[in-house]
């Protein structure tokens, strides 16, 4: 790879061999924070408590938060609730027995940014629950599947839509994957549905979040007054999976994996 990153015709930064390393350390950080908010999903429990343990780790390991102050954003992490599909804001509501809900962090290590975000449930799982989870979960490792040289990233998106609708679900088309590495947000848009063979070639080294948003009714979506909070309008339960990876010579590496095994069941 060239010592230097690149951009190619689409846009994309082409990273160097030795720059996964900064995202191997940031990527670890991110799951790390999710494996220790486990124990703390129970009833009673307020989503501003739980981001104010999200902010103090993130600080103690000498990290940033990448969505404090983000364009506004006032909290260290996004915690969606049932029918939230991304973006719900910390607050003082208190978690029931039954609720699930995604917890999204993103922290900046040595200028580079690690993104991830698993679901939780609180308490009792109900099968209506449980089975949107497990769709949503495979739907995102069927996508990253696809990552290698020589895909598209309209076979990331057709592989993720084809599963999911073939269990009678629907894939959110407002909300993407996204670059990123010294930054939080770039080039590509990696979008959950699509077509085969469409868009831009993959290459070794770019680097990209995959994060499908599921839901179990249907896919539109409407954001809440405080143009933060997405939900959907049929207030039908949503749930979502996110790792960033970077595409290798012969696939891809998952930078956010748990070494603890916590992405997914963390209920388990």
């Amino acid at each position: 790879m060239n010592i230097k990153p690149r951009l190619n015709a689409d846009g994309i930064t082409i990273h160097t061999s030795e720059e996964f390393e900064g995202m191997r350390r940031s990527g670890a950080l991110a799951a790390k924070i999710l494996d220790m908010i486990t124990d703390f999903i129970v009833p009673g429990v307020t989503t501003e408590a739980l981001d104010t343990l999200i902010h103090d780790y993130m600080i103690d390991a000498g990290a940033t938060p990448a969505t404090l102050g983000y364009r506004g954003y006032t909290k260290s992490s996004c915690i969606s609730l049932n029918h939230v599909v991304c973006h719900g804001i910390p607050s003082d509501k208190k978690l029931k027995d039954g609720d699930i809900l995604n917890i999204d962090v993103t922290c900046i290590l040595d200028g580079w940014f690690g993104d991830t975000s698993r679901m939780y449930i609180c308490g009792k799982l109900s099968r209506k629950a449980e089975r949107l989870i497990d769709i949503t979960h495979t739907a995102l490792m069927i996508g990253i599947d696809q990552v290698k040289p020589g895909n598209t990233f309209g076979d990331i998106g057709a592989a993720i839509q084809a599963y999911v609708e073939a269990q009678r679900c629907s894939v959110v088309r407002d909300f993407c994957g996204h670059g990123l590495g010294r930054v939080f947000h770039s080039a590509p848009n990696v979008v959950h549905f699509g077509r085969w063979g469409t868009g831009a070639v993959l290459e070794e080294g770019m680097f990209f979040t995959i994060e499908p948003m599921v839901n179990l009714g249907k896919p539109h979506t409407k954001i809440l007054a405080d143009d933060w909070t997405a939900v959907t309008k049929d207030k039908s339960l949503s749930a979502q999976f996110e790792h960033s990876i970077g595409v290798t010579s012969t696939g891809c590496e998952i930078f956010t994996n748990s070494l603890s095994n916590k992405f997914y069941p963390t209920w388990s």
